[in-house]
């Protein structure tokens, strides 16, 4: 099994603080991934009370380079 390699933070709008993470198979199309950050997206914001409008997702980078 090949591990995940697309990582995402959940954030509050509101606050700007990350709420939650989450990695997902690059094995997964486009509209697969759209589809399951969705599904997170709306379990994230019924955990903790906020609208769904207000969470929103960014994939994180690593632009960490090694000297």
């Amino acid at each position: 099994m090949k591990p995940a390699d697309k990582h995402y933070k959940f954030i509050n709008s509101k606050t700007g603080y990350a709420i939650y993470y989450h990695s997902l198979s690059s094995d997964l199309n486009a509209t697969e991934i759209k589809n399951q950050l969705q599904d997170i997206k709306a379990r994230v914001a019924i955990q903790n009370g906020i609208y769904l409008e207000t969470v929103y997702w960014e994939e994180i980078k690593e632009n960490a380079e090694i000297q």
